[in-house]
Formats: structure tokens, C-alpha cells, sequence
């Protein structure tokens, strides 16, 4: 990957490099939830953003920076 960068000059918001463990965390919540319920024989499911709130995860989206150094751009 030593040639390997990014074309365009987004990154996330905030200092949190990733939001893995917030998803892991999200999708652990929604299978638990999905099991109770097939086991108790409901019919309607929720959906995964009905059980977790993307709002409160680390990153608060991404922007645009034009002024991104080469080193920034590497991945």
C-alpha cells in the first residue's frame, strides 16, 4: 500500500479514527433484539436504525478540506 492514497480531501470531523466498535456495538444490540423477538413468536421486526442512534456514534460525519497535505492523503 505504499502507493495506494486517497483521491478526494475528506476525513472525519472529530479525532476518532474509526467508528468500528460503535458499529459492532449497534449490530450486537440489533441481533439481541431480533432474537427476543423471534423467540416470542412477534411478527414485526424493527429496523436496525429504530434500535441504534448513528447520531451518538464518534465521528460526526466528514468535510471537505482543500488545504490536505500529501502525508493526510496516504492511507
Amino acid at each position: 500500500m505504499s502507493r495506494s492514497k486517497k483521491k478526494t480531501k475528506i476525513h472525519g470531523i472529530t479525532t476518532a479514527t474509526s467508528e468500528k466498535e460503535n458499529k459492532q456495538d449497534a449490530n450486537r444490540k440489533f441481533r439481541r433484539v431480533i432474537k427476543q423477538k423471534v423467540k416470542s413468536e412477534e411478527t414485526e421486526l424493527p429496523e436496525l436504525r429504530e434500535v441504534s442512534n448513528v447520531w451518538s456514534f464518534d465521528k460526526d460525519g466528514k468535510r471537505y478540506n482543500p488545504e490536505m497535505t500529501d502525508k493526510e492523503l496516504r492511507k
